[in-house]
């Protein structure tokens, strides 16, 4: 087996922890690889005024794949407070840094792919017919567009003249807010372009057609955001009709697709998005799963095969000053298996798959958020896995 490099980057708070963790799984499993560690996250925030340096696009630019731990973003004021007091006045504007990293990189496709392990105990149930109790099978794959759209950061307080003047160039902007005061304005825009949107549909459709899932759903608001949630479903009706017509196109609007996941999850298959309702709506399926602890995710460009995978949660920074770290590295694990299976190692990530299973079913190793404890350091005393305990757990059984 060739030898992969890969560039892990832990990141902020527990970001280090579940991704060591992880690296160990991988190894036992028998992934043969040579991890090269990125600088990213608030601590070069604070020291460098950078916290996405140079030095590490170039790392990524080299090497291709990378596995993340966890980003910690904070408002400006405070990203501002933080930074050293030799850089305060160099005009330096935090950003996330990975968002950096999919604008940088192109990484516009994001899949969250969210599964029901049996035997999770914070799996979703519902109430079924005579009063019984159902556990709906949940097998979703989410596309969410990940560089456009609301995150896309194209925004202003206090708008600068020349954008002010092109807003008030439209009717409803000068009717509802031609008389406030332009410093009391803030402008985040929503951009959609054809080609993203149509390379996110597509990459969703061929995922359904790849996995045998019977339907693709768009999840946006076209009834009420016309031009950017209505190009994008008008243009899955074109293409669906055009090249994908044996699978069924759905359409719901975001806030119901919010009520009707927790009445129906089973009867999804493919949903795609733009980046903040993908965003919103993979979280919501996240907690039928068990919540963030289960919930992986992969940002890749087809066209230089650059690839960031990553656990949705965020960095917990409470959580990293634990004597022993007690979160549930599940959730970096599955996205690790999702890197296997992009660079086709797919029996290996179908070995850890199995493994992770068989230690959800028993039971008898469960993390603090598994037993349903509040996330606090004494949870260890009181029965709860460790970090470390649960990856053990899964190395485990690959012995066995």
């Amino acid at each position: 087996m060739e030898k992969r490099t890969i560039v892990k980057l832990p990141g902020d708070g527990i970001g280090k922890a579940v991704l060591d963790e992880c690296i160990k799984v991988l190894d036992a499993a028998g992934f043969n690889a040579e991890y090269v560690e990125g600088d990213i996250g608030w601590e070069f925030w604070c020291k460098e005024g950078n916290p996405l340096p140079q030095r590490t696009i170039d790392l990524i630019e080299k090497h291709k794949i990378g596995l993340f731990g966890a980003i910690t973003s904070k408002p400006k004021d405070d990203a501002f407070n933080e930074l050293s007091p030799e850089l305060q006045k160099k005009g330096l504007v935090y950003s996330s840094p990975i968002v950096g990293l999919r604008q940088h990189f192109g990484l516009d496709i994001c899949l969250r792919p969210c599964r029901s392990y049996t035997g999770n105990p914070l799996n979703f149930i519902r109430r079924g017919q005579n009063n019984s109790i159902e556990e709906p099978q949940v097998d979703v794959a989410i596309f969410r567009q990940n560089t456009e759209g609301l995150y896309g950061g194209v925004e202003w307080s206090n708008p600068p003249a020349q954008v002010y003047d092109a807003l008030m160039t439209h009717p409803k902007f000068k009717k509802n807010f031609g008389s406030t005061p332009v410093e009391e304005i803030s402008v985040s825009t929503r951009i959609f372009t054809k080609k993203a949107t149509e390379r996110i549909i597509r990459a969703a459709f061929d995922h359904a057609v790849k996995f045998d899932y019977k339907s693709v759903t768009v999840c946006e608001k076209p009834n009420v955001i016309r031009e950017t949630s209505g190009m994008m479903y008008k243009m899955a009706q074109q293409i669906q009709k055009a090249d994908y017509p044996q699978i069924e196109l759905w359409n719901t609007n975001i806030d119901a697709q919010m009520m009707w996941l927790t009445k129906n999850p089973e009867i999804y298959g493919v949903i795609v998005a733009g980046n903040m309702f993908g965003d919103i709506v993979s979280d919501g399926f996240a907690g039928l799963i068990g919540g963030l602890g289960f919930a992986c995710s992969a940002q890749t460009n087809p066209d230089n095969g650059i690839a960031i995978f990553e656990p949705t949660h965020g960095s917990a920074p409470k959580y990293a000053d634990y004597p022993v770290s007690i979160v549930n590295p599940i959730a970096m694990i599955e996205s690790a298996c999702m890197m296997l299976e992009y660079i086709d190692e797919i029996e290996i990530a179908t070995k850890i798959r199995k493994a992770v299973a068989e230690v959800v079913t028993e039971g008898k190793v469960r993390t603090y958020d598994m037993m349903k404890m509040t996330g606090k350091a004494d949870v260890i005393n009181n029965g709860a896995a460790s970090t470390q305990e649960m990856a053990a757990a899964i190395i485990n059984k690959f012995k066995a």
